[in-house]
């Protein structure tokens, strides 16, 4: 890997100040900053031959849907999928996981049937399948986890039935940084027929993503947490099902042939991608997944382990704070709190020093519920985190601490 200051270079935001004092952030859970070379690629669509994709037959429509599916094959290509058909463009993970939910609640659930959530999943991994419940009158089961933040998979085996139409769970929790031993997860399912959709919000950065290897029938994620654009997101799925699945939202570039008698769809991927895509993102994207490669996926991964271990020990060693989510396979999240001082005083404080965190539920509020608690500090950190920056969280901590003494 390149040097950690070069590499910082590559990202204008980590060069500004807050209030007077060098940024520290602390955030990539939510948000990862953009390198220059996806800044440039985003103005370089818009100032060098921005047109409307698949629709047109003049040159500019050409450059930009050539540049739109050649990063459909990026992504393909990085998540190792089989075919370019089975990815398909979003808005983010979010409506990925609503897509499915929808789309495919509607063609395989009935009144009682069973999907199985764990409890350390994103509100996202949540909602829309309780309103597929809702809907349907179908059940949702919960995969407990431990204190230590680790699913107990002996309770999922028990919760698998021939009731079970669909397991959807995270790939890593937003919430505590657990990795969920995805194989696991998939192999007793798919022994029993039972397809397994995985949210990869906060798992694709922070690894390698073998979609084929993992035999995942669903995986979902977003481009804004790989250093890409923010508002572009992929779902990805094995062609038996999206080639079974009816399209969630209707519109141009979805159908093949349009009458009020009857309307036919369009082969995949397009059949669920309808109006206008966000094709300047998803050329940004593939701009990121670039980058990532050429920093090197393996380096990356070793780099935020290094950092994990190094901000475990330094944040361990204050006395007074707890971290909660202890795994022992996890990224380099740390959620924590501090006795007796309040989540956002503690965000609050050290905003001011330059430092930002995310405080609160993390769209996890079951998981603060699994502790008895309202929320924790979360610090995420990435590849282009020093240890420096670490220091400078330990101090800030530590002035925290010291204020409310």
């Amino acid at each position: 890997m390149r040097d950690i200051d070069n590499i910082r270079s590559d990202f204008p935001l980590l060069q500004q100040k807050v209030y007077g004092k060098p940024l520290v952030y602390f955030d990539n859970g939510a948000t990862t900053q953009k390198p220059l070379c996806v800044l440039e690629e985003l103005r370089k669509v818009y100032t060098d031959y921005n047109g409307n994709v698949h629709r047109g037959v003049h040159a500019m429509s050409d450059l930009t849907s050539e540049a739109y599916e050649g990063a459909r094959e990026k992504v393909r290509s990085f998540i190792n999928a089989g075919k370019s058909e089975e990815v398909v463009f979003t808005s983010g993970a979010t409506s990925s996981l609503n897509a499915i939910a929808f789309s495919f609640g509607e063609r395989y659930i009935s009144r009682g049937d069973e999907i199985i959530v764990s409890e350390m999943e994103h509100h996202a991994n949540i909602v829309p399948w309780q309103m597929l419940c809702l809907r349907k009158g179908a059940v949702l089961r919960v995969i407990p986890f431990n204190d230590a933040g680790e699913l107990e998979l002996d309770e999922y085996l028990k919760l698998l039935s021939p009731r079970t139409r669909i397991v959807a769970v995270t790939q890593v929790s937003n919430a505590l940084g657990t990795v969920v031993p995805l194989e696991e997860i998939i192999r007793p399912a798919h022994s029993m027929g039972i397809p397994v959709l995985v949210d990869g919000a906060q798992g694709i950065q922070h690894g390698i993503t073998d979609v084929r290897s993992l035999d995942c029938d669903f995986y979902a994620f977003s481009g804004h947490k790989i250093y890409g654009p923010t508002g572009i997101g992929v779902l990805y799925g094995k062609e038996k099902w999206l080639s079974e699945l009816p399209p969630y939202q209707g519109g141009g570039d979805m159908v093949d042939r349009v009458s009020f008698d009857r309307t036919t769809y369009n082969v995949l991927p397009f059949k669920f991608e309808a109006g206008t895509m966000n094709y300047v993102g998803a050329i940004g994207l593939g701009r990121a997944l670039d980058y990532v490669n050429e920093l090197g996926r393996e380096e990356i991964l070793q780099r935020e382990k290094t950092l994990l271990a190094y901000a475990t020990e330094r944040l361990s060693a204050i006395k007074g704070l707890r971290i909660y989510g202890q795994a022992a396979e996890k990224i380099c999240t740390i959620s924590f709190l501090l006795d007796n001082i309040h989540q956002y005083d503690t965000g609050m404080i050290l905003d001011k020093l330059g430092i930002a965190v995310r405080t609160g539920t993390h769209c996890a509020q079951p998981v603060m519920d699994h502790y008895g608690i309202q929320g924790t500090v979360r610090a995420s950190l990435c590849f282009y985190n020093t240890i420096e920056e670490i220091d400078a969280l330990g101090t800030g901590i530590e002035k925290v601490i010291g204020m409310f003494s």
